[in-house]
């Protein structure tokens, strides 16, 4: 990966806020070994959340392992040197997480295609970042045809 690992020994984890596979790639292409993706893979059947219904629509309570809800549920709450960080939210249940994995695996694959770059590793070495003013393109709106899409 990158010097910074090299010279300290370590590894470089890219801490979470991933809402698209795009963001996966980008991690990478900055130079992270691990990328933190909780949110991505919330709301599926693997991950064996409390299913809530509401306006008969299915969602699934997720919440971010430093929220107060984990705390509670795994050290017996909020220790008095600590402060919850995360949020306890309902995720639009998902299915099965197979699909969410073939998109972001499709888009990192796609990245290295873009940049020339053979092996993941490869990636960081191969990548520019360019500052932009607007990273979703709404050229069409909302007019896709195909509910996937």
């Amino acid at each position: 990966s990158s010097g910074i690992n090299a010279e300290y020994g370590g590894h470089i984890v890219a801490d979470g806020g991933c809402t698209c596979p795009g963001d996966v790639a980008k991690a990478f292409g900055a130079g992270a070994d691990f990328v933190m993706a909780g949110g991505m893979f919330a709301g599926h059947d693997e991950g064996n959340g409390e299913v809530v219904e509401q306006d008969g629509k299915k969602f699934i309570k997720f919440y971010g392992m430093s929220s107060a809800t984990a705390m509670q549920k795994h050290a017996g709450g909020v220790a008095n040197y600590r402060t919850s960080e995360g949020k306890t939210v309902l995720i639009p249940y998902k299915g099965s997480i197979h699909n969410t994995i073939q998109d972001i695996l499709g888009g990192v694959r796609s990245c290295c295609t873009y940049v020339g770059a053979v092996k993941l590793k490869e990636l960081p070495k191969r990548t520019t970042f360019v500052r932009t003013t607007q990273q979703l393109n709404e050229v069409y709106g909302n007019k896709s045809i195909n509910k996937t899409d």
